[in-house]
């Protein structure tokens, strides 16, 4: 028939929308998953289309970003760098895996302290903070003695903190004798009056 319009080149695929609002941490969730969204946004609602294999986020029925749909273990993140504020996005370079590399390249007692922390919260995304912190401790004293200290730690707790492996690299500072030779003054022998 010459009236009928030919069939679009994609099959129709059904859709859920829903209203939500953008997170201070930029994600918004869907199904126990997190997507991202222009930081920009933060605090405003958004409309959300949700197909079985994407992840649209709207705003004023402009769509600000797209993602493809997450399956499997809740919690998960779909981050895109450039949704991210520009102070968040160096931690965006890190992951699970590069902390246990860096660890490891220290000391089996740092690597067990860095897993510790990765597995400490229900997200491992949130304690890539600690894990940064742990990285700076050990440019400011050492490798070595963040081994040490961190052997100390887990003498005391299986799953220690960033602040706690920071006082005690403090307090391990302030006792005398932890100096280097040169620094200990040279003591006069003999009886003075």
């Amino acid at each position: 028939m010459p009236l009928l319009a030919p069939l679009p080149a994609t099959s129709f695929e059904l859709a859920e929308w829903k209203q939500t609002t953008v997170q201070f941490n930029y994600h918004i969730a869907v199904d126990r998953m997190f997507y991202s969204a222009p930081y920009q946004y933060i605090k405003n609602k958004v409309d959300v289309r949700i197909t079985d294999t994407t992840v649209e986020i709207f705003y004023n029925h402009n769509r600000i970003a797209s993602h493809r749909r997450l399956y499997g273990r809740s919690g998960q993140y779909s981050t895109v760098t450039e949704h991210t504020p520009q102070e968040h996005q160096k931690y965006l370079e890190w992951n699970g895996d590069r902390f246990r590399k860096w660890a490891d390249s220290i000391g089996i007692n740092t690597s067990k302290v860095v897993d510790a922390m990765l597995t400490s919260g229900r997200i491992e995304q949130q304690s890539y903070r600690s894990c940064m912190g742990l990285l700076k401790l050990a440019e400011k004293y050492s490798p070595e003695k963040l081994e040490q200290v961190c052997a100390k730690a887990l003498s005391y707790s299986d799953k220690p903190s960033y602040k706690s492996i920071k006082n005690l690299l403090a307090a391990a500072k302030d006792v005398p004798g932890n100096e280097p030779e040169a620094s200990q003054a040279i003591k006069p022998h003999g009886i003075t009056r």
